[in-house]
């Protein structure tokens, strides 16, 4: 038997506050459209932002369903839009906000197992890592360089 070790480096802000203006821009816009979450089952709104190469910023947020499989987390809807309306830009960074209506959220929310696995498709097509930003509503905000850092044994097409 052999033994191995995985590890990861993330970045911590204590507030939105510290980032940078860009990086505080986009996650501004993940807080807005978490405003317009649809999610009268979970009460837990999420919202995503994207920044694409060819500077355009696409928004996202969770769309939930009676029947749960057929809902859509934030981070999916907006990657999926982005790759139907600009399939040859690349994805940059990408900023997620998410609060609970039941409770306060002030602890980094990171993306889910399917959202992690679709961001992960998109660093594999487009051989660049993805900047991941995530927060509750308030308090810290958790920096990865790469989905890579949050889903370290990928699943991806060369096992297929």
């Amino acid at each position: 038997m052999n033994e191995i070790t995985i590890g990861t480096t993330l970045q911590v802000y204590d507030s939105i506050e510290e980032l940078s203006t860009d990086i505080k821009d986009l996650m501004n816009k993940a807080i807005e459209a978490r405003e317009n979450a649809y999610a009268p089952y979970s009460k837990f709104n999420v919202g995503a932002a994207l920044q694409l190469d060819n500077n355009e910023v696409i928004i996202g947020s969770n769309q939930e369903n009676a029947s749960y499989p057929s809902g859509l987390c934030a981070e999916r809807t907006a990657i999926y839009y982005s790759g139907a309306k600009y399939p040859k830009a690349k994805i940059l960074k990408m900023a997620i906000s998410a609060s609970s209506q039941n409770q306060v959220t002030d602890k980094p929310i990171p993306p889910c197992g399917s959202c992690r696995q679709a961001i992960a498709e998109y660093e594999i097509k487009q051989k660049q890592p993805i900047e991941i930003y995530f927060m509750g509503a308030k308090g810290k905000v958790v920096k990865s360089e790469s989905l890579a850092n949050l889903l370290p044994l990928l699943f991806d097409n060369s096992v297929l």
